[in-house]
């Protein structure tokens, strides 16, 4: 017998959850709502009443001294009751569910945005290098200079590590610092006279893990706008390995005829990436003191 009205409760908690909820609150459809409620608790409750008539004791309160038959309302008001009680179980339980389910989307929709635009930011970066590297290139190749072949080879593979290495979401940290070594020598090969430009690394790369191309564009900021042809103001670049984390630092002498109006695209690109990657496990500070430009980032590799 108490199985049966187990049975109805739980169908009251089902039928609400499955049917009305959807059909009704879901669509707004306030008033069909609650009348279907309405009629769902009286129709259980009813059905409980003659389930009960049928087993005679279950409508009898049984007292320390005496015992009585309930009457029709005062049954109807606490079956109504137990019923109420399940629809308010089955509506909570709905709205937790979904609750968990529209979380879990914008979480999902919210990584797919920051992958879109990474993987946006990242293609930005590519056509910007290619276009100054190419530059290079091609004024190495009018002047006819010995130093194309050379040019080529360096830029041969750093375009391998750009198109088939970094496409993951982490890359190696010595491959990142290979690629910025291969840069670097590129970048010499532009000069008539050796550039000063001072590469100090401490610590070893072992098995720790960066978001890739994200280091270059301080160095290329470097070459772009400061002077390396004066042993007094070289281009410092410093990394500092350690088993969790990198510092990252460049330096360099502003010149001020250089007025590129591209000037700051790459870094604003790198900033925005950093922050949608790394969000507070990094630390990037720029300072300008007098003429001479520097780049501080740390990042944690956990």
């Amino acid at each position: 017998m108490y199985g049966f009205f187990g049975l109805i409760n739980v169908s009251i908690f089902y039928i609400n959850y499955l049917i009305i909820l959807p059909e009704f609150l879901s669509k707004k459809k306030y008033w069909w709502y609650a009348v279907s409620i309405v009629i769902l608790v009286c129709t259980s409750s009813i059905f409980k009443y003659g389930l009960a008539k049928m087993f005679e004791d279950i409508v009898m309160v049984r007292g320390m001294k005496k015992q009585y038959h309930l009457s029709f309302t005062e049954y109807f008001i606490g079956a109504s009751f137990i019923g109420c009680f399940f629809i308010f179980l089955s509506t909570a339980f709905k709205f937790m569910i979904d609750w968990f389910v529209n979380e879990n989307v914008k979480t999902i929709l919210k990584n797919e945005k920051l992958t879109a635009e990474l993987a946006f930011l990242k293609s930005q970066v590519n056509p910007h290098f290619l276009f100054n590297t190419l530059n290079n290139i091609y004024s190495l190749a009018y002047q006819q200079s010995e130093k194309t072949p050379a040019a080529i080879l360096k830029l041969s593979e750093i375009m391998r590590y750009m198109l088939y290495e970094s496409n993951e979401e982490l890359v190696d940290l010595k491959k990142e610092i290979s690629y910025l070594e291969n840069y670097i020598e590129l970048q010499k090969l532009r000069f008539k006279n050796e550039p000063f430009v001072n590469l100090i690394i401490v610590g070893t790369a072992d098995d720790q893990k960066i978001m890739p191309l994200v280091l270059i564009s301080f160095v290329e900021n470097a070459f772009k706008h400061g002077i390396a042809t004066k042993a007094e103001s070289p281009i410092e670049i410093y990394i500092h390995i350690e088993a969790d984390k990198v510092r990252f630092k460049v330096s360099n002498k502003i010149n001020r005829l250089n007025k590129d109006e591209q000037a700051g695209i790459g870094l604003l690109n790198v900033k925005r990436r950093l922050q949608l990657f790394y969000n507070d496990r990094y630390r990037l500070e720029v300072i300008e003191i007098e003429d001479i430009y520097t780049s501080d980032l740390e990042i944690n590799l956990n």
